[in-house]
């Protein structure tokens, strides 16, 4: 059953004053290259009232970040927002088996000791940290020279072994350029040595575990997996959201998105998707939540 609980109660906003939400975001935790409080310092100068760290299928660090945002919201920024408020969050990767795709599931208002989605997740952390040090081997067998130094470090703060991690490790070019994007297609997609993929969890499961624990599910971008299809099935499963407003979504998404929350009484939220120098996205906000 979907939670009874409105955006303006998850965000603790009154409805009234300005609201400038990014509700997707990654941490060293997973594959992003900031830590949680440089995350939310960024946040702060950035004039956010609120962020959501959701790092991948884990609730490791809530209790550290909530700590880091009241000491930020302490000392007062010299620009952008005074106060900063933490949403703890998670990104769940899963799967439709029905059109056969991945469906991305985030999870807001959860506790750092959260058991149905740590039996949930546990398993799809292992396999993926298994599939990258295989994919790992296949580098290390055709040649190609690791910053070791850089993939330890890279591992040692996050729940997880992530091919961005290798690709940190590979080179230093910037994710965006043509050197960094070339290279990553060569050895993780098509015929590359490295494509290689793991069995993800059911998204109605996902979506029963979050609400299990006392959290909100949303569906994530699913104008980038073209996910739409399985919003029935997630609404039957306690589905609580969507999320309207992602870099990867068109004008034709946000309608969509919209549609979709209107017919099935969805709370409509957005995020970056910020995963600092392991992605596209330039900068915390530049996708987000606003009202007034």
């Amino acid at each position: 059953m979907k939670p009874n609980l409105s955006l303006s109660e998850l965000l603790g906003w009154d409805g009234a004053s300005p609201l400038r939400a990014d509700l997707h975001c990654h941490s060293t935790i997973s594959d992003g290259s900031f830590t949680s409080a440089e995350l939310l310092a960024q946040a702060q100068a950035a004039g956010l009232t609120h962020l959501a760290i959701t790092n991948h299928d884990t609730t490791a660090g809530f209790d550290d970040a909530a700590a880091a945002a009241q000491a930020l919201s302490a000392v007062p920024s010299n620009e952008g927002s005074a106060v900063i408020t933490y949403v703890s969050g998670i990104e769940i990767s899963a799967w439709n088996p029905v059109s056969e795709r991945k469906v991305h599931i985030l999870g807001f208002g959860l506790k750092e000791n959260s058991p149905a989605i740590a039996a949930l997740c546990g398993p799809t952390l292992r396999a993926r940290t298994e599939n990258t040090a295989w994919q790992q081997e296949q580098l290390e067998k055709a040649g190609y020279s690791l910053d070791y130094e850089l993939l330890k470090k890279l591992r040692a703060a996050s729940t997880g072994f992530y091919k961005q991690h290798l690709m940190a490790a590979l080179t230093m070019a910037p994710f965006t350029s043509q050197e960094y994007q070339t290279l990553y297609k060569s050895l993780f997609k098509g015929e590359g040595i490295c494509k290689r993929d793991i069995i993800y969890v059911d998204a109605r499961d996902a979506v029963a575990a979050i609400t299990e624990d006392g959290g909100v599910a949303v569906l994530a971008h699913p104008g980038q997996l073209d996910s739409y299809d399985m919003v029935p099935a997630l609404v039957n499963a306690g589905l609580w959201g969507i999320e309207r407003f992602h870099p990867d979504h068109t004008q034709a998404d946000w309608d969509r998105c919209a549609e979709l929350a209107d017919r099935f009484g969805l709370e409509c939220t957005g995020g970056s998707d910020f995963h600092g120098d392991f992605g596209e996205v330039e900068r915390l906000g530049q996708c987000l939540l606003s009202v007034g």
